[in-house]
């Protein structure tokens, strides 16, 4: 597949005499958002972290951006971005204090300044991660993958615990970086996220890719094959309501 960013082929990691990941194959197009989704324990979260060069795969073969996972993982290091979880950053640091750390560490030259306007924490550049709201930290958490302008960022679950109104800004955060060039490699536990944000996904169960297709296509074929909600669905949800009712604007307390 020409347009191929990430080629994962046959797939397979075991755990002493457990099969996590079982002969998977799948591609990632460049420029597109991808959603890997499945429940706890599917194996989606190693299948990730294989790409990442953060664990040894059992068989199969990985190549990203044309690099061959076996022969060269630090090339590959060098073209990923990988959203860290809170407890990875300093809480006593400043958020510029952050970023000239991990560009540091990249060896890349980067202005703090400029990447937290992009993530919408221009005002907080001089506050210390532990006091930014929990929206702000995901926004900052996504803005240190761009630190070494990677081709392709990963997203942990990066909307869990927000409130309705961080969501919906994270998501039009996420879209923007796609719109950029930036592919993105997401996971979620909200299927309403998924729908949204992403131009293709897979789920993954017990090991194995049981669907991939883009979201209305699956959509489509569930409907096809005679499935009906019982509760007819209405126009709108409660998250409508929330957000229309305190607004959208992004909240910078």
């Amino acid at each position: 597949m020409k347009d191929a960013i990430i080629v994962v082929q046959d797939l397979v990691k075991y755990y002493d005499h457990f099969e996590a990941v079982k002969g998977i194959n799948f591609t990632v197009r460049e420029g597109e958002i991808f959603g890997l989704l499945g429940p706890n324990g599917a194996g989606k979260s190693t299948t990730l972290e294989i790409i990442e060069t953060l664990r040894h795969k059992t068989a199969g073969k990985v190549w990203v951006d044309g690099i061959d996972l076996d022969e060269n993982p630090q090339a590959i290091k060098q073209i990923i971005g990988v959203q860290l979880q809170a407890a990875g950053f300093y809480t006593k640091t400043t958020l510029v204090e952050l970023i000239d750390l991990f560009a540091g560490l990249y060896n890349a030259t980067v202005d703090a300044y400029q990447l937290l306007e992009s993530v919408q924490l221009q005002d907080k550049a001089k506050a210390y991660f532990k006091d930014l709201s929990g929206g702000q930290k995901q926004r900052f958490s996504i803005a240190t993958t761009l630190i070494n302008r990677p081709k392709i960022i990963f997203l942990d679950e990066p909307t869990t615990g927000l409130d309705p109104q961080a969501r919906r800004n994270l998501w039009d955060l996420i879209l923007k970086i796609r719109d950029n060039g930036t592919t993105i490699i997401i996971t979620t536990h909200y299927m309403d996220e998924a729908e949204i944000l992403c131009d293709r996904i897979a789920i993954i169960d017990d090991g194995k890719i049981i669907a991939l297709s883009t979201p209305d296509q699956l959509i489509d074929q569930l409907v096809a094959s005679g499935f009906e909600k019982q509760k007819q669905v209405k126009q709108a949800n409660l998250e409508d309501v929330f957000i229309q009712l305190t607004g959208k604007q992004l909240r910078t307390e």
